[in-house]
Order: structure tokens, then sequence, then C-alpha cells
């Protein structure tokens, strides 16, 4: 290769391609890339943010999003991730040359991945410790159930106990590899976390008061309650409910056939995880109208307000809904530990077996930190807990600082021939991708930093 801003060779390594696992079908490879775009982002954080934000218009906002910013990088990433078929630090050296200062993105999806994963599997231990709480039943005052969250989140033992569990189920279906474990998994996990939401879905709309007013609340928009910061929160949310920036559609997409259909995956991907988001409003909304609540009550809706009215509802609905989310947890938290694992397993040579051992129990280890919720990290004047931390940091730096190398470099460094290679043709829509991904993709993901960073002066930060 004589230029830098051409790809390598990829038969320059037939051995190494050749040994590297492939996803068995198209099917298989969308179930676990829709898994892990779809996580507790889009069961708890989207209905919370929609709620916020003013409902339909929000909507309307999130799906232009998706759209200029969400989509494009998703190509982007799989592009990347198939050609290379290498892991995300390995592809930059692969696609553009060895010490390549592009890696930089690749090393920030693998530090993402293990950050993030150390304090996700605290959440979704917390929802996995609801599922048992729904079985036995939410009894008691409104104060008394909405304190069950607090006794749990306060006690050190239970979530360490419960992000053990987690963090356990997570390495086991990882170590399995691709076909065996992700692939497998993904195709149980994602049709029984439809079919659930589907069920609590039709519940909401059809056998509760709450089922209309959900509908018009999401669809109806009223642009007059859409603020500048819902219009900066509905591109961050596009952005981090892909996956993207993290490296995890890099390395998914290295297990792309060299004839799988990027961009048709690509949009179909999206659309789901959309649509789950989506049916996820729908279900919670028409609980929560039902009842009288409003839908912006803050990111206690899960774990407090809805144990309320779960009361009410019982164990057929309560539990199928804490199933959903802790099914949504697992299939994003298998594509984190994915991300990190395939590192080891392609620049160290690392078996399978030994890199998800090690790196799943450090990450662990790092989650003690979150899960222990008194513990905090002082420093002057400045007290916060590690928890909010390892959040900040990764949300307000890593990914969209990745996912902004990313986005320059599939669209300013690489030829437009190999590109339009990798893309499947050089039509109209490739030619508006493209053009999205050079001027209008970078402007939104470089306005969600200057928006986790609290640099844009009309924005009050924690809303």
């Amino acid at each position: 290769m004589a230029s830098g801003t051409d790809w390598h060779d990829t038969s320059q390594h037939p051995t190494r391609v050749k040994r590297r696992a492939h996803w068995t079908s198209r099917m298989g490879f969308i179930l676990a890339a829709t898994g892990s775009a779809i996580g507790l982002g889009n069961i708890w954080k989207f209905p919370y943010i929609t709620g916020v934000y003013g409902g339909g218009a929000f909507v309307l906002v999130y799906l232009g999003s998706v759209i200029i910013v969400g989509l494009p990088l998703m190509i982007a990433e799989l592009i990347i991730g198939r050609r290379a078929q290498e892991n995300p630090v390995g592809a930059f050296q692969r696609l553009h040359r060895d010490g390549s200062p592009w890696q930089i993105a690749g090393w920030l999806g693998v530090a993402s991945g293990f950050v993030i994963l150390s304090f996700y599997s605290v959440v979704a231990g917390w929802a996995l410790a609801y599922i048992f709480k729904a079985l036995v039943g939410f009894e008691g005052t409104a104060d008394q159930i909405q304190g069950q969250f607090s006794e749990l989140v306060g006690s050190p033992t239970w979530s360490i106990l419960w992000h053990t569990i987690f963090m356990t189920l997570t390495v086991g279906i990882v170590v399995g590899g691709i076909r065996n474990g992700i692939e497998r998994w993904s195709k149980i996990l994602m049709p029984a976390l439809f079919i659930i939401l589907f069920g609590l879905m039709f519940y909401g709309l059809f056998f509760t008061h709450g089922g209309m007013k959900a509908i018009s609340f999401l669809f109806n928009p009223d642009f007059s309650k859409l603020s500048a910061e819902g219009v900066l929160s509905a591109l961050g949310h596009a952005f981090f409910t892909l996956s993207l920036g993290m490296g995890a559609m890099i390395t998914y997409g290295s297990y792309m056939k060299s004839d799988a259909r990027i961009v048709q995956d690509a949009i179909t991907i999206s659309f789901l995880d959309t649509l789950i988001a989506l049916m996820a409003g729908l279900a919670i909304f028409s609980l929560v109208f039902s009842y009288g609540l409003e839908p912006g009550v803050g990111p206690g809706l899960i774990f407090q307000t809805l144990p309320v009215l779960f009361a009410e509802t019982g164990q057929l609905i309560s539990v199928p809904f804490f199933m959903l989310l802790t099914f949504a947890a697992l299939s994003s938290s298998i594509s984190l530990l994915e991300v990190v694992v395939s590192y080891f397993v392609d620049e160290r040579g690392w078996g399978r077996t030994k890199a998800c051992l090690i790196m799943g129990t450090l990450i662990y280890l790092l989650g003690l930190l979150s899960a222990v919720s008194a513990l905090k990290l002082v420093y002057g004047d400045w007290e916060t807990g590690f928890f909010d931390l390892f959040d900040y940091f990764s949300t307000n730096y890593m990914l969209p600082v990745g996912g902004l190398l990313i986005c320059l470099f599939i669209a300013w460094v690489v030829k437009d021939k190999v590109r339009a290679e990798e893309f499947g043709s050089a039509g109209r829509l490739y030619k508006a991708t493209v053009l999205t991904l050079k001027y209008i993709t970078p402007i939104a993901v470089l306005l969600v930093i200057l928006h986790g960073l609290e640099l844009i002066p009309f924005v009050e930060y924690g809303q």
C-alpha cells in the first residue's frame, strides 16, 4: 500500500482472516447487533427523557437524529469492521498503517467497553434483583415500596451480589464465542425481549385507561414544549442508544462475511432499536397515565415509581417487565465485553477463555467501586461517587470523541473508490451518506460533546 489514505489489503494476512469466526447467518448478526444497541437506555432512558422534553416533538427530533447521526455512523463502523476483520484497535492499523494515530479511536472503544461494563453491570444487577422482588410481590405503602430501591442501592452486600451474578452471566455467554455464545444467546434473548415487550405494550394500550393518552403523548408533537436542551438530548440519545463510539459495531462488523449487506443491515438494526424504544414508551406511559402520574417523573421511574403501580397490577405485569429490563441489559453487556476480549484475542494472541476470564474479572473488580455506593472520590472541595464519575467520563468524553474520530476517518481519510466498494454501490444513497458523514454528522457529534461538557451556554446540565 503506497498511500496512507487507503486500506491495507486483507489478503496480506490470509491465514488470520481464515481463522476468524463469522456469524452463521444474517439474522444471527442482526439479532446480535440489535441486542447490542437495545439496552437499558431504550427501556428506561428513552421513556424518561421523552417525558421530560414534551413527548411527540422530542420523538420527531430523535428520529431525525437517528438518521443524521446514528445510521451514518453505524454504517461507518460496520464498514471498518468488515473490511479489517479485526478488533477496533487492530482495524485502524490494518486499514491505515501500523502505528496509525487513528487507532486512538479503537483504544477509546476498548477502554469504553471496559469502563462502561463495570458500572452498567451494577445497574443490570439491580434489574435482575427486581425480578425476584416482583416474584414476591410489591406490598406496603408507596413510600415503603419506593424505599426498597434505596435499601438495595445503599447495601454494599446486595449490590455486590447482584453485580457478581450479572457479570458471571455475561462472561459465561462470551466465553462460548461468536456462534455458540453471542449469536446463540442473541437468538434466544432478542425474540424473548420482543415478545415480552409486545405483551406489555398490548396490555397497556388495551387493558388500562392510559393507552390512548400514551399514543397521543408519543405521536402528537407539541413543539412549544421542545427546548434547545431537548434537541441536544435527542442528538445524544440517538448516538448512545445505537452502541456507537465504543467499538461494538466495529467488533461485530469484523465477524461479518464479505457478502454481507452493510447498508440494509444498518437500516434494519436502527429501525428495530427505534421500534423497541417506542414500544417501551407506549408500555410505560400507558401505565403511568392510567394512574394519573406525570411522564417526566425522573430517573426513579423504573425502580421506584413503576413498582408502586405494579403493586396494583400484580406479578403478571411486574415479573415480565423486569425480565425485559434484564434481557436488554444482558444483550448489551455481552457486546461490551466482546469489544475488550476481541482486542486481547487479536492483538495479544490470548485464547478466548483466558481473555474472557481475566478481563471479565478485572471489569468486575472495577465495578465494585460503583457497587459500593457509599464509596466516593474526594479531591479538594469536589466529591462524587465512582458510579457517577465513570458514567460522566465515558458518556461525555470517551464515546463521543471515539465516534467523532470514526466519522472523520471514514469520511476524509478513506478513498472514495474503496468506500463505495464496501458500501455496495456509489449511487445516490451512498453520496448522501458520505455527504452526511463529512459535514453534518461531525457537527452533530461535536454538539453532543459540547453538551456533555456544559460548554453550550443555553444548556443547563442535569435537567
